[in-house]
């Protein structure tokens, strides 16, 4: 028999909680770990035990779980840039009803540390009393300030990155080359989902080599900020033509449907909002995954370099651009929050000129 725990590859730690937890679970969970780290998939093979009471593979409602089709098992993913009020609106509705097979009911929320504070007062009494067999599992990268109440209400499951070699036999097995393989789990922080981006979109590598780029350009002048934030603008205008493009073809088609219905009006606003909607998503996401690269470097160069002269700067920079990524998610002026963001960030470049400078005179 093969078991639905060996579909979570590289978290062996948390599959081990999730086999105990099982047993006599709790009305609430939140798995904190990184995007594409595994939790996503962890979620759904724990959502199928719990209807189940079963982890074969084979069984049907663990197979519907896995391939997110079963009735009892709801996932809620954030339409724009954030979870808003009205879907927490909607995930207590789905709460109340009763469930449509057995006795049971999983309600998988996505990336709650984008939550927006209104949606998470919103949600709080249903969360801490949900009605009987109802069970909640949250996903969040990061624990933060405002996901300290969500947290209070749950048993919490923490997830590491993916191992290089985890992600590269994963993508390795998926029919990507060897050598492409370990050059995108180098560079995939520990997230086989973006592992994969990397493989197969060359812009997207670009983007990210961008990014990652950056703390080595910074020299403590405006005009190289501003020539950042630009440059940083146009990659982002650029990765959003492919969607903009869809969206094109979908209008096309709605309008084709409406003139041979005879319909003048109907569903084109509700398309174009939904569309506005997705195009921010991806900004942001996209913003979010390249401030993820630049904390990687200064995380890298914290484990790297054990003589750095100021290592707090480079804490305090990691802490800063975490702080930036949740504030994206509150529809602030991209440009403003990149010009401030950069202006602040040390320089890796300067601070070794520096320590061999000293190093010198010391001799």
């Amino acid at each position: 028999m093969t078991s639905v725990w060996d579909f979570v590859l590289g978290q062996d730690r948390a599959v081990q909680h999730l086999r105990r937890a099982v047993q006599q679970p709790v009305h609430a969970y939140l798995f904190v770990g990184p995007e594409g780290c595994g939790s996503a998939e962890a979620a759904r093979a724990f959502a199928g035990v719990l209807l189940s009471n079963s982890d074969d593979s084979s069984d049907r409602i663990n197979d519907m779980a896995w391939r997110g089709t079963h009735p009892d098992i709801h996932e809620v993913k954030r339409e724009g840039a954030s979870i808003l009020k009205d879907q927490a609106e909607e995930v207590i509705k789905i709460a109340s009803t009763t469930p449509t097979e057995g006795a049971r009911k999983v309600i998988i929320m996505h990336e709650v540390n984008l939550m927006q504070p209104a949606a998470i007062v919103r949600l709080l009494k249903t969360l801490e009393e949900p009605p009987t067999g109802v069970f909640f599992i949250m996903l969040a990268e990061q624990v933060d300030d405002s996901l300290v109440t969500i947290a209070s209400r749950c048993i919490s499951i923490h997830f590491g990155p993916l191992e290089n070699s985890v992600i590269s036999s994963i993508l390795q097995n998926e029919g990507v080359a060897a050598d492409v393989a370990d050059a995108a789990a180098r560079s995939s922080h520990g997230s086989l989902t973006r592992g994969r981006l990397l493989a197969n979109d060359k812009q997207l590598a670009h983007r990210r080599d961008f990014f990652a780029n950056i703390p080595r350009r910074i020299d403590g002048t405006g005009a190289t900020v501003a020539a950042i934030v630009e440059q940083i603008l146009g990659l982002i205008d650029d990765s959003t033509e492919p969607l903009t493009q869809r969206h094109e073809q979908e209008a096309a088609d709605i309008e084709k449907t409406l003139v041979l219905m005879g319909v003048k009006r109907g569903g084109k606003k509700q398309l174009e909002d939904k569309h506005k909607r997705e195009i921010r998503r991806h900004r942001t996401d996209e913003l979010r995954a390249g401030l993820t690269e630049i904390a990687g470097v200064y995380r890298d160069e914290l484990v790297r370099n054990a003589h750095l002269l100021h290592p707090d700067a480079y804490t305090t920079a990691i802490s800063r651009l975490h702080e930036a990524m949740r504030r994206l998610g509150l529809n602030v002026n991209e440009a403003i929050l990149l010009r401030d963001l950069i202006w602040s960030l040390p320089s890796p470049a300067a601070d070794a000129a520096l320590q061999f400078v000293l190093a010198e005179n010391a001799e």
